[in-house]
């Protein structure tokens, strides 16, 4: 499969059933047949309309559509995004919220790449942003990125959380989601033993495969299913000529978004079926549930070959992260020399991705670290979405991990007061 041809022919499929929706769309809407109104021409409208903008998000970026925030004088806020670093596979930004004194809550919020854009993260930067000085990682497309600027994989994914972190001092606060969690830890290590100042003041890691065989699921046991060779053969493809990656050896987003989908078809499949007879009744919106899920859902990115290949066979197979034997540019990196840096992991008892026990295995890695300086919670039946992003994250999570970053903050003790998450 490793064929610019492959990866053609997946994105020639997509942009088949973007046209054909569209043209159902267009066909069934035809002003002349409203002289016969049909259920059948309803029906082949709504499934146009529903099947072209399925295949248009797949390789549509979304906005963040994060426009204002409410201060605490009541007002409405403009909120822009500024990039404060900027590198070829990924930039740091800022949200930066006008006319509101800066908060002395600075938080890194470090995304997943894991095949959707930084944005999946949209509810939980909306949650923090009123309370807080919120940067993101923003990480790019791979098949946007010319071949010329080189490899990129977990040694450069953690060198990258180094630069950010330095870039922005050592009283940011960090909170890693999912998988960046082991190399969110790698890096803070990292600056443990080679610029210890530029170390985070608190890391909040959530969710994330530290220990991947610590309570293995289907998901974090898939490394050991498979080979490297069966991994590189099937999943591995060259970007095409329609990209300025064009050549780059990349794990499609469409490939994974097909297993994504995949795990759950039953689910899948109920909920577009209803879709379209939402639309043919009338009842569907631009910005319905619906719409608002799939949107993000949908809109998958390229991840580099060497960023994959090396995230299966060094974090899930060879696990050098929950065995303190990871190196980054020939330099092996010593969990054990975090020292003062105060670390919390975050878990969901339902989590069918990355099961309870995965993510604090974090804990037992920091030798160095005081036991006061040590939290973990496990939040009652959260799945993995639901402990960044949803009714968990905002009413329970969410105030717990401004808890535990004020509580590790210099000077007197007294909590600032908590906007109510929306």
């Amino acid at each position: 499969m490793r064929y610019m041809a492959t990866y053609d022919l997946m994105e020639t499929v997509r942009n088949t059933n973007q046209w054909l929706g569209a043209t159902a769309q267009a066909f069934a809407s035809y002003p002349a047949f409203a002289m016969v109104p049909s259920p059948a021409l309803n029906l082949l409208a709504a499934w146009g309309e529903v099947t072209e903008r399925t295949f248009k998000r797949m390789v549509a970026k979304p906005d963040w559509g994060i426009h204002t925030v409410t201060g605490a004088d009541g007002r409405d806020h403009l909120v822009t995004t500024e990039k404060v670093v900027e590198r070829p596979f990924g930039d740091l930004i800022h949200f930066k919220v006008a006319g509101r004194e800066t908060k002395h809550r600075r938080i890194l919020l470090v995304a997943p790449m894991s095949g959707h854009y930084a944005t999946l993260l949209r509810s939980t930067v909306q949650s923090l942003l009123p309370d807080c000085e919120l940067y993101i990682t923003d990480w790019h497309n791979a098949r946007n990125i010319p071949v010329s600027a080189g490899k990129f994989d977990i040694e450069d994914y953690t060198l990258y959380l180094v630069d950010f972190m330095k870039a922005l001092g050592p009283d940011i606060n960090v909170i890693a989601v999912c998988q960046p969690a082991p190399l969110t830890l790698a890096a803070t290590a990292y600056l443990a033993e080679q610029e210890p100042d530029a170390q985070p003041r608190t890391m909040t890691l959530i969710g994330g495969p530290i220990d991947p065989d610590a309570t293995p699921t289907e998901v974090t046991d898939f490394g050991n299913r498979v080979t490297m060779g069966q991994l590189e053969e099937t999943m591995i493809q060259q970007v095409g000529y329609k990209y300025a990656g064009v050549g780059r050896r990349v794990y499609p987003g469409l490939l994974q978004l097909t297993s994504f989908i995949s795990m759950n078809m039953d689910r899948h499949g109920k909920a577009f079926t209803d879709q379209i007879m939402r639309t043919a009744r009338g009842e569907a919106s631009d910005h319905d549930p619906h719409n608002r899920f799939y949107d993000e859902y949908l809109a998958v990115m390229d991840m580099t070959a060497e960023f994959y290949l090396t995230t299966v066979h060094r974090i899930f197979k060879e696990r050098e992260i929950a065995k303190n034997a990871f190196t980054v540019a020939g330099r092996k990196v010593d969990i054990g020399a975090i020292t003062n840096v105060a670390v919390k992991t975050v878990e969901g008892e339902k989590d069918d991705i990355s099961a309870p026990g995965q993510c604090k295995a974090a804990l037992g890695l920091l030798t160095g670290l005081p036991e006061d300086k040590k939290a973990w919670h496990v939040e009652p039946a959260a799945g993995h979405y639901g402990i960044f992003a949803g009714k968990s994250w905002r009413n329970n999570i969410r105030p717990l991990v401004l808890d535990f970053i004020d509580s590790n903050a210099p000077g007197p003790k007294s909590k600032p007061k908590l906007s109510v998450a929306k």
